[in-house]
């Protein structure tokens, strides 16, 4: 996988890989990045590490994430990437499900408890200029790194991908980013997002481009601003960026071609609003921690009103009883659950990997419904939360929305919605649901929060709204 990655890079070494955008621009070329990834991998292994044990990554938003990330995958080591924001007690349950070998680990992020050596900051930095350590060449589907899911079920569980999940990528390059060399492209997120690592970084670099990321701690509102001034070509974040930036005046950004979005559903007002902003059109893809991204919308065969898009080229995918499966031969899909092979094999019908998310055909694209276990029930009527959600932020006060069915008691449930953005009466809020829901679709109760809770993975718990809500509402 490392290989792969580092290779169109070896042909233009003086280009620039990536560029850190900030007050004082830090610029990576090929060259430089190969050597230091290549170096971290001899200082991995001279550290005591062994091919196949495992190396959680506790690091910022800096370049060292991908850099340690690529150079323990070139040592045949798996990392196991982990989201800076987790908390002690969070990132201990992870340890202790992963069994990691050492910890890679930043100081201003919070590490696990446990017996686990660690490989501060300034050894890793120092591993970029050792000998390079050529990538460990071996079976592409023996473990390349470990990936928790968002926990959205309640326990984050970790995910086992191959080498061979590198190749998946390739399909999106024309099935969703129309990505070529010459393109800058630019995302919003922190280097230890995964959204990051692999539509950010992995992909500009597997194909000779040059990746853009903002330095640490830029407001959103300074991102157009440096859109405009490293030229960005395309611009990937997720929904809530977007959502973000249309709130703010900003100037031209002519080099952009087009943005990316994944990590939650699109709102179809987003887009236009985007479109009408920027005169460039939003592509949407629909993955999972599972499987890369593989439906989506792209230049080429952009994604019909309303719809995720299609299946990439080269996909394989299945609707049984409404839920989307992916062929197991895909080469994204992951090896399986860690330590967990019976969990594996109860997510599969047959040879196809069932992904627990609702879909309906619109001619050769799909329709995204929902998570089934999402899925709402009013008064007999099945009712998906997104379209409750999509409602809501067509109201000017709000900015994100959730909803879920709560337990008022044993005998009652109902919908209810919640938001963020400026204060507004609930009665105001529900008076506008009703000019655009049927009735057993309208949330019978409305509530503003400061933050929506989002998993690691930035994706929506929705569990945990409906969990807080009857604990302090129900009679159950």
């Amino acid at each position: 996988m490392a290989a792969y990655v580092l290779s169109a890079g070896r042909a233009t070494p003086k280009k620039t890989a990536l560029t850190i955008m900030g007050d004082v621009p830090e610029h990576w070329t090929y060259a430089r990045l190969t050597a230091a990834v290549l170096g971290t991998a001899t200082g991995l292994l001279a550290a005591g590490l062994s091919p196949g044990e495992r190396l959680m990554l506790r690091l910022g938003n800096t370049a060292d994430f991908p850099i340690t990330y690529l150079g323990a995958i070139a040592a045949g080591i798996v990392p196991v990437p982990t989201a800076a924001g987790l908390t002690t007690g969070e990132v201990t349950k992870l340890a202790m499900q992963c069994a990691p070998a050492a910890i890679a680990a930043a100081p201003d992020v919070a590490l696990p408890e446990g017996p686990w050596p660690q490989l501060d900051l300034a050894r890793l930095r120092g591993f970029h200029t050792l000998a390079p350590h050529e990538p460990d060449m071996g079976d592409p589907n023996r473990p390349a790194y470990i990936v928790f899911t968002s926990g959205t079920s309640g326990r984050p569980r970790g995910v086992v991908h191959a080498h061979r999940a590198i190749w998946a990528r390739r399909m999106m390059w024309d099935g969703w980013y129309g990505l070529t060399t010459d393109d800058r492209l630019m995302h919003a997120g922190a280097f230890n997002w995964t959204y990051t690592l692999g539509t950010g970084l992995m992909d500009p670099w597997a194909i000779g481009a040059t990746a853009l990321i903002p330095q640490a701690g830029t407001a959103p509102a300074d991102l157009p601003a440096l859109m405009a001034e490293h030229a960005c070509t395309i611009f990937a974040a997720a929904p809530g960026v977007y959502r973000q930036l249309l709130r703010q005046s900003f100037p031209p950004i002519p080099a952009l071609r087009h943005g990316l979005s994944a990590g939650e559903k699109l709102s179809e007002g987003l887009r236009d609003a985007w479109q009408r902003r920027t005169s460039t059109d939003i592509h949407e893809a629909f993955g999972m921690s599972e499987c890369s991204t593989f439906l989506s919308g792209s230049p080429a065969h952009p994604a019909p009103t309303g719809t995720l898009g299609h299946p990439q080229p080269g996909r394989d995918i299945t609707i049984k009883d409404g839920v989307l499966g992916i062929h197991h031969s895909d080469p994204g899909l992951m090896l399986g659950y860690l330590d967990d092979p019976a969990g594996t094999q109860a997510r599969f019908d047959g040879d196809y990997f069932m992904t627990g998310d609702l879909v309906e055909p619109e001619g050769d694209a799909l329709r995204y419904i929902g998570r089934a276990d999402d899925m709402m029930n009013a008064g007999g009527f099945r009712v998906s939360p997104l379209e409750v959600e999509a409602a809501l932020t067509l109201h000017p006060s709000v900015s994100e929305a959730a909803a879920t069915q709560v337990q008022l008691d044993a005998d009652t449930t109902l919908i209810a919605a919640f938001y963020t953005g400026d204060a507004t009466a609930e009665d105001t809020l529900k008076a506008h649901c009703a000019k655009h829901l049927a009735s057993f679709k309208r949330p019978h109760a409305i509530i503003r929060l400061d933050t929506l809770p989002r998993g690691a993975n930035n994706k929506l718990l929705r569990r945990s709204l409906r969990d807080d809500w009857e604990k302090n509402h129900g009679q159950t």
